[in-house]
């Protein structure tokens, strides 16, 4: 089997090269993170942030941003000397200090380009609400059919249709 070699790789934080690839093996992550394989399945189970997707042969693939946490928390654990319990709440708070996502104003006094577009698809899906939700008014329906003639014998009315004296 042949090594894959990667394009670029980029440096995380912690100073750890870490090869530019969608997912990544416990095996490689254990060497990227100079940490032992049964030490990052311990982790998983103690860090609620480091979540590896498990293949359809139940296989962990650590993404990039799993292998970052994995680095964070070597580092939080090994060089700043947290505890377990320590290092977990730590990770807590600091997702709850990141910047949170900006909610979409468009009832607000600020309209940029992005806003206005958003009014208008927003008007034309109300009115186009408003316009199938009508029930449709039905046309006048004219009788096409034509007086039956009466006749001396009782025909069933798809004789009478082809019967000689009909008129059409």
């Amino acid at each position: 089997m042949t090594q894959h070699q990667t394009i670029r790789s980029k440096t995380s934080s912690s100073g750890a090269e870490i090869p530019d690839k969608l997912y990544f093996r416990i095996g490689e992550v254990s060497r990227l993170c100079d940490v032992p394989a049964y030490v990052l399945r311990f982790w998983e189970s103690e860090f609620p942030q480091l979540k590896p997707h498990k293949g359809g042969t139940g296989q962990r693939l650590y993404r990039r941003r799993d292998v970052e946490t994995v680095l964070h928390i070597k580092s939080l654990l090994y060089d700043e000397g947290y505890t377990i319990s320590g290092a977990r709440q730590f990770l807590k708070t600091e997702q709850k200090q990141r910047a949170p996502q900006l909610a979409l104003d468009i009832e607000g006094g600020r309209a940029d380009a992005s806003t206005q577009q958003l009014r208008r698809l927003q008007k034309e899906m109300r009115e186009l609400l408003a316009f199938l939700s009508r029930s449709p008014a039905r046309p006048a329906v004219q009788s096409i059919r034509s007086p039956r003639i009466s006749t001396s014998r009782h025909a069933s009315p798809s004789e009478d249709l082809f019967h000689p004296e009909t008129e059409l």
